[in-house]
C-alpha cells in the first residue's frame, strides 16, 4: 500500500537479507517480520498517525472506508477485514518502533550530557518530563526572597468517563504487553500501596466512630481546620484514571483506577513515586480537589512520615474551592495560601479534556491496548507543550503584570496600610479558625423551660408543681436574663438571619454545581441553548424564596452565578459574634477590600518570581540541549555499515532542527521577562541558524496567507495571482522577508508591555502551554 497505489509485489529473501529488511529500505513497514502479507508505506502510516492524535482514533472506520475506495478504484481485496486485522498489525508496530527511536535518540543525547553531575537534583526522568520545573543550574535556591515557596507545584485529581470495559470473551491473546515506557504505574507498586494503606488503619477502620456531630468542635493533631468543617467534605466514587501533573500541564505519572471509588491509596502511591525521584528535603505545593481531607487522613492514620508531610503544603483546587467552608478556603484555598502564585490546580481537567475523544474507542479496547494509546496521545502533548512553552510564559507575565498593577492601583485609591491589612488578616484567619462554641447548660435549660411553658396550657393541674420546678432548675438572675432574652427583637432577628444565611449559602453551592452541569449540556447539544435557559428558570423558581432574601445582603439576583470566592455571601459576616464592637477586617469595607487586594498583590508576586526562573530555566534548558545534541553526533559511533550511521546523523539533525525552530520562537516570546539569574546571551544556537529559521517561518506565513486569499478571492483573482507569481520578484520578495525579520528581532524596553499585550488576543488565554492557536504558532 503505497501513497498513491496499492501494488502487488513479489521479493525474494534470504537469511542475510530478510523480507523486513527489503521492505523498509523501500520504505515500507510490513505486517508480519517472516512472511508479510501487506506493508504500508511509511507515509501513510505517518499520516493515519497524525490523524488519530488529532481526533478519535478508530481504525475500523478507516480500514473500511479505504478499502471501499479500493474496490472502487479495481483493487479487489481477498477476505473481508482481511485488511483492518493487518492494517491494525502494522500501525502498532509502527507506532511502537517509533516510540523506541525516539526513546534511543533520546538516550544518547542523555549520555552525552552525563559529564555534568547534577547533585542533590530530581531524577532525570523528571528533568525530562518538565525543563521548566525540574530544570536549572540553580534549583534549590529557584526562587529567593520567598523562602516559604514550594520548590514545585503539581495537581492531582481523577477522571471517571475513561473507563474500560471488561472483555466477554476473555481474549488475552490479541492484547500483548508494550515493550514502550509508559507513564502509567505499575500495578504492584498501586496493590503495595493498597495494602499498607490498610495496615495503617488496622482494626479501627471497622470500628470507625458514628458520622454523628460530637458535641464540642475541636482541632485534630497538625490541622488547622475544625472537625466540623473536615466533616462537611464529600466527593463522588467511580472508576478510571488518576493523573499527576505540573504546574505547566505535563503528565508526571498516571494511576489506573481498578477499584470503585477514589481512594486515597491511588493519591498516595503517584505521591510516593514522585517523591523518590526527589532530593531530600524538597518542598511541594500540592493542588487536590480534597486536599484537606487528604492532610487529615495522612495525619490521622500516619500514612506518611513526618519529615515527608512536612515537605508537602496542601491546597484545594481553585474551581472546587468554593465548594468547601469558608474555614476551609481561608487555609487551602491557592489564592489565599501562601507559595501557590497564580496556579490554579486545574491541569488534570485539561489533560481530561484533551483526553475525551478516546472515552469510546478505549472503553472497548484490551487494557494494554488502552494504556498504549494514552501513552502516545500524552507524548502527543508533550510535543505541543514543548512548543507552547514560549507563549505560556509570555501571557502569564503579562496577566501577572495587569493583575498586580491593577490590584496596586486600587490599593493606592483605598489609603490603607499595608502592615495593618496583614494584622488584619490574621486576626481574621485566627477568628474564623475558632472551633464551633459549645452549647452551654444555660441554653439548655432555657430550651427545658420554654418546653414546660407549652406544657403548661395543657396541664393546669400540675401548675404549682412544674413551677417549683422552674424555680429549682433557675436562679433569679436566670430568670430575669431569660425574660430580657425573650423579648429582645434583635437577639431574635440575628439568630434568624444567621439560619437564613447559611441555607443561602448551602442553595448557592448547589445552584453553582448544577450551573456548571448545565454548562457541559450547553457545549454537547445542539439545542442546549434552550435546555440552559429552561433548566435554569426552574433552578431558580425552586429557591425563589431564598433568592429573594439574598436582597439584605444588596447581591444582585443576576449576579447570583458569578460570586467570587471573596464575596461577602461566603463569609460570616458577624452573625455569630458576641463583641459588640467588631474588628476592621469585618466593619471596615476600605480594610475588607485591601486585604483582598494586598493577597493578589502577595500571589503576583510568587507568580512574577517563579516567572523569571522558568525564564532563566528555559535558556539554559535550550543551551544544554544544544550542546547535548553536538556531543552526541560528535560520539556517534561509525560502525561498519555506513547506513547505520547515516540514519543516526539523520535522526540527531532533525532533533536539532526542531529545537531551532522552537528556540525562535520562544526568544522572541520571552524576551520582555527579566531572568532571575544571569544567563548570558547565547541560547545554544547560532545566529545564521535562528535567522534562516526565522526566514523559513516568515516565508510559511506569507504562503498560508496567500493560500487563503487564493481560496476566498474570485476566479479573477486567482489568475492575477498567478500572473504575479510568474514574475518572482526576489528582490522585493527579499525585502518583504528583511523587515519581517527585523521587526522580530527589534526589541524597545521602553514599550515592551503595550507591544507584549498588543500581541495577545481577547480570545487566547493559554492556561496549558498546549492550547496554542494557530496564530500564535506563527512569528
Amino acid at each position: 500500500m503505497y501513497i498513491t497505489a496499492f501494488e502487488e509485489i513479489t521479493i525474494i529473501t534470504c537469511p542475510c537479507f530478510p523480507a523486513l529488511l527489503q521492505l523498509l529500505c523501500h520504505g515500507l513497514f510490513p505486517c508480519a517480520p517472516m512472511a508479510p502479507s501487506l506493508a504500508v508505506d511509511l507515509r501513510v502510516l505517518e499520516f493515519v498517525h497524525l490523524l488519530f492524535v488529532c481526533q478519535s482514533p478508530n481504525q475500523t472506520a478507516w480500514c473500511d472506508a479505504l478499502e471501499t475506495f479500493l474496490d472502487g478504484m479495481g483493487y479487489k481485496l481477498t477476505s473481508k477485514n482481511s485488511l483492518r486485522r493487518r492494517f491494525s498489525n502494522v500501525f502498532h508496530w509502527y507506532r511502537v518502533l517509533t516510540l523506541l527511536a525516539r526513546d534511543h535518540i533520546s538516550t544518547l543525547i542523555t549520555d552525552a550530557r552525563k559529564d555534568s553531575s547534577h547533585v542533590d537534583q530530581p531524577s532525570e526522568y523528571l528533568r525530562s518530563r518538565c525543563p521548566l520545573c525540574f530544570r536549572g543550574n540553580d534549583w534549590r535556591n529557584e526562587v529567593r526572597g520567598f523562602p516559604s515557596m514550594p520548590n514545585i507545584i503539581v495537581c492531582i485529581d481523577a477522571c471517571f468517563t475513561q473507563k474500560c470495559s471488561t472483555n466477554p470473551r476473555g481474549a488475552t491473546g490479541s492484547d500483548p504487553p508494550n515493550p514502550t515506557s509508559s507513564f502509567f504505574l505499575p500495578t504492584a507498586n498501586v496493590n503495595a500501596m493498597e495494602d499498607f494503606v490498610q495496615s495503617c488503619r488496622g482494626e479501627r477502620c471497622q470500628a470507625r466512630a458514628s458520622r454523628a456531630e460530637p458535641d464540642e468542635d475541636c482541632y485534630e493533631e497538625g490541622m488547622c481546620v475544625p472537625v466540623l468543617v473536615l466533616n462537611g467534605t464529600r466527593f463522588f466514587i467511580d472508576t478510571g484514571l488518576m493523573a499527576l501533573l505540573c504546574r505547566h500541564d505535563r503528565v508526571l505519572w498516571i494511576a489506573n483506577l481498578t477499584s470503585v471509588g477514589e481512594k486515597q491509596h491511588y493519591v498516595l502511591a503517584l505521591l510516593d513515586r514522585l517523591f523518590k525521584h526527589l532530593p531530600a528535603q524538597i518542598t511541594i505545593g500540592l493542588l487536590y480537589d480534597i486536599g484537606c481531607q487528604l492532610k487529615w487522613s495522612c495525619r490521622k492514620w500516619k500514612f506518611m512520615d513526618n519529615s515527608i508531610l512536612s515537605c508537602i503544603a496542601f491546597a484545594v483546587a481553585i474551581f472546587h474551592a468554593y465548594g468547601h467552608q469558608w474555614p476551609c478556603q481561608i487555609v487551602y484555598h491557592p489564592r489565599k495560601r501562601e507559595g501557590f502564585r497564580l496556579s490554579d490546580g486545574e491541569g488534570c481537567k485539561r489533560l481530561w479534556s484533551f483526553l475525551k475523544p478516546l472515552i469510546p474507542s478505549l472503553r472497548v479496547s484490551g487494557f494494554n491496548q488502552r494504556l498504549f494509546v494514552l501513552d502516545t496521545q500524552i507524548h502527543h502533548l508533550d510535543l505541543k507543550s514543548l512548543q507552547g512553552f514560549g507563549h505560556w510564559l509570555h501571557w502569564h507575565w503579562i496577566h501577572r503584570q495587569t493583575k498586580k498593577n491593577s490590584a496596586l492601583d486600587s490599593l493606592h485609591d483605598l489609603q490603607v496600610d499595608e502592615h495593618m491589612l496583614r494584622v488584619e488578616w490574621k486576626a481574621q484567619v485566627d477568628h474564623q479558625m475558632k472551633p464551633a462554641p459549645c452549647t452551654t447548660k444555660a441554653a439548655e435549660v432555657i430550651t427545658t423551660v420554654l418546653a414546660l411553658e407549652k406544657t403548661l396550657e395543657a396541664q393546669e393541674a400540675s401548675i404549682c408543681e412544674l413551677e417549683m420546678q422552674l424555680h429549682a432548675a433557675l436562679g433569679t438572675e436566670d430568670k430575669v436574663n431569660l425574660e430580657k432574652m425573650k423579648k429582645d427583637l434583635y437577639l431574635t432577628v440575628r439568630l434568624n438571619a444567621l439560619a437564613v444565611k447559611t441555607r443561602i449559602c448551602d442553595h448557592l453551592r448547589q445552584r453553582k454545581f448544577e450551573l456548571e452541569r448545565l454548562k457541559r449540556s450547553y457545549r454537547a447539544t445542539v439545542n442546549a441553548e434552550h435546555k440552559l435557559h429552561a433548566n435554569t428558570q426552574h433552578s431558580i423558581k425552586r429557591v425563589e424564596h431564598l433568592l429573594m432574601l439574598l436582597c439584605l445582603i444588596i447581591i444582585p439576583r443576576d449576579g447570583i452565578f458569578l460570586l467570587d470566592v471573596d464575596d461577602d455571601i461566603w463569609q460570616d459576616i458577624g452573625l455569630d459574634d458576641d463583641t459588640m464592637a467588631p474588628p476592621a477586617w469585618l466593619s471596615d469595607d476600605a480594610v475588607r477590600n485591601g486585604i483582598c487586594l494586598q493577597l493578589e498583590v502577595d500571589r503576583c508576586m510568587e507568580e512574577e518570581a517563579r516567572l523569571m526562573r522558568e525564564r532563566a530555566v528555559i535558556q539554559e534548558w535550550m543551551l544544554a540541549e544544544w550542546e547535548a545534541i553536538r556531543g552526541a553526533s560528535n560520539n556517534a559511533v561509525v560502525s561498519n555499515v555506513a547506513v547505520t550511521d547515516a540514519v543516526m546523523s539523520f535522526h540527531l539533525r532533525s532533533h536539532a532542527d526542531e529545537l531551532v525552530n522552537i528556540c525562535v520562537v520562544w526568544k522572541k516570546k520571552v524576551q520582555c521577562i527579566p531572568c532571575a539569574w544571569p544567563v548570558g546571551e547565547s541560547w545554544g544556537p547560532s545566529d545564521e541558524a535562528l535567522l534562516q529559521a526565522a526566514r523559513d517561518q516568515v516565508q510559511s506565513s506569507f504562503r498560508d496567507e496567500d493560500d487563503a486569499k487564493s481560496v476566498e478571492g474570485e476566479e479573477g483573482d486567482c489568475k492575477g495571482d498567478l500572473e504575479y507569481g510568474e514574475i518572482g520578484d526576489e528582490e522585493l520578495m527579499d525585502a518583504i522577508e528583511d523587515i519581517a525579520l527585523a521587526d522580530e528581532y527589534r526589541y524597545n524596553h521602553s514599550n515592551e508591555l503595550a507591544d507584549d499585550t498588543d500581541d495577545i488576543d481577547d480570545d487566547y488565554m493559554p492556561s496549558s502551554p498546549i492550547k496554542l492557536s494557530n496564530k500564535c504558532r506563527r512569528i
